[in-house]
């Protein structure tokens, strides 16, 4: 591994005018979060940051991978012979990482196989915008990356190599807010004006606890496999959070919001686990339990947040495009 990794750095050196770059933005989903696998209507805000992905040629038949934190540290590396991406080795369970990166390549092999069969090689690498663990589509800005790059379908690579609703590579793709919702589990994206007058009360907190998309939503399922009326209601709530011109407003939909989820999942909201003296209201984003929460406060809720040792708080302007 050691000689195959010095002759990648110099074949590297020999190919760094030829790069070509894609990029692609991050999520947070506002309303709908688990529903929307069920086509409940979504609102879904693509963020400020994402993931670029720089691809040169190489030589050997293999691709040499390396994947940049946003500090620019270095938190991956390999290198993939096409044979194990055609054949989609799998590495056993110590190389989780490699392994899903396999599984993504095999699926877009199999949609656009003139990627190995036509190239010698090629030199990757990603390069995130925002901390890897923030949890705002670390696999789906990849997922289109690669899409972008080999000119394949991005929904079908989620659904056959990742799964999921589909409405973080829809984020990835637009530079405004979206709603989003499955009919026929074929997605429904539609560009809105999502940028109320009280946003300057708005902030992204995150709570520091990862969570995996996987898991949350076999979860989901394991609670309500159905839930037509559920998916009614959240989205009516998407419809009118859409709509609304006061905070007074915003606040009682996503804290209805917050109770329909709450009772579904059997889990209790995010403020009554965490943060009840928290004079404001919170709404869960994504996977309940970790990542980003959106708080919403007359007054900046960051010394409240801080003190409690939470000390990433983005205001709205400064996470959503």
């Amino acid at each position: 591994m050691k000689s195959r990794k010095k002759d990648a750095a110099a074949i590297g050196a020999k190919f760094r005018d030829l790069k070509t770059t894609f990029y692609s933005n991050g999520k947070l989903l506002l309303t709908g979060e688990y529903v929307v696998l069920d086509g409940a209507l979504s609102l879904a805000l693509p963020t400020q940051f994402g993931q670029y992905l720089h691809i040169s040629p190489g030589e050997n038949k293999q691709i040499h991978w390396k994947s940049f934190d946003s500090d620019k540290t270095l938190w991956f590396e390999d290198v993939l012979l096409f044979n194990e991406i055609i054949t989609k080795k799998d590495f056993g369970i110590e190389l989780g990482i490699k392994n899903t990166l396999v599984e993504i390549l095999h699926q877009a092999f199999l949609q656009n196989p003139d990627f190995i069969n036509n190239s010698e090689g090629y030199f990757i690498t990603t390069e995130l915008t925002f901390p890897r663990l923030w949890g705002l589509g670390t696999s789906s800005t990849l997922i289109n990356n690669i899409a972008q790059w080999l000119n394949i379908d991005a929904f079908e690579l989620l659904h056959k190599s990742f799964g999921g609703s589909g409405y973080d590579i829809a984020c990835a793709q637009n530079d405004t807010p979206i709603t989003y919702q499955l009919t026929n589990q074929t997605p429904q994206v539609t560009s809105v004006n999502f940028r109320p007058d009280f946003a300057s009360h708005l902030y992204f907190v995150y709570l520091n606890q990862k969570q995996s998309s996987k898991t949350a939503i076999s979860n989901y399922y394991n609670k309500q496999p159905r839930i037509e009326k559920t998916v009614t209601d959240i989205s009516s709530i998407t419809n009118s959070v859409l709509k609304t011109e006061t905070l007074s407003e915003f606040t009682h939909l996503l804290e209805k919001h917050e109770a329909l989820l709450s009772k579904i999942l059997e889990t209790a909201t995010v403020k009554e686990s965490l943060f009840e003296d928290f004079s404001g209201t919170l709404k869960s984003l994504g996977a309940w339990g970790g990542d980003f929460v959106l708080a919403v406060s007359e007054k900046d809720p960051t010394n409240y947040f801080k003190e409690k040792g939470y000390t990433t708080i983005l205001p709205y302007v400064e996470m959503i495009k």
